[in-house]
């Protein structure tokens, strides 16, 4: 969740060259109406992570937000290849195994 949620503060407040420069280097190929839905997006994601589950209103939300965030790892791991950062390709494949552990993990515990 903390991931998501600092990348949605610097996409949503900084420059295009600041966010580089902070090194979310992904945004690189994209124009700024674009990397700041992504902010808004990565935001609704964080909060559907943690605030469903914690107060049980409508928990279902928090694996269908840990599903949506795992979906575009896949993603932004093709960015960072494309732009030879095998560290970041790695860090995408990281975030991807535990949005679908905690997708997992909550889908199978609404099932109880």
């Amino acid at each position: 969740m903390a991931v998501f949620l600092f990348s949605s503060i610097v996409k949503g407040t900084q420059s295009k060259e600041r966010i580089i420069k902070l090194g979310q280097t992904g945004v690189v190929f994209l124009p700024m109406p674009l990397i700041r839905f992504t902010a808004l997006a990565e935001l609704a994601g964080a909060l559907g992570l943690a605030l469903p589950w914690l107060t049980d209103i409508a928990p279902v939300l928090t694996p269908i937000a840990a599903a949506a965030l795992g979906l575009i790892m896949p993603l932004a791991a093709v960015t960072h290849i494309k732009l030879r950062e095998p560290r970041n390709v790695l860090t995408n494949i990281v975030i991807l195994a535990l949005c679908v552990f905690v997708a997992w993990g909550r889908f199978s515990g609404l099932a109880q």
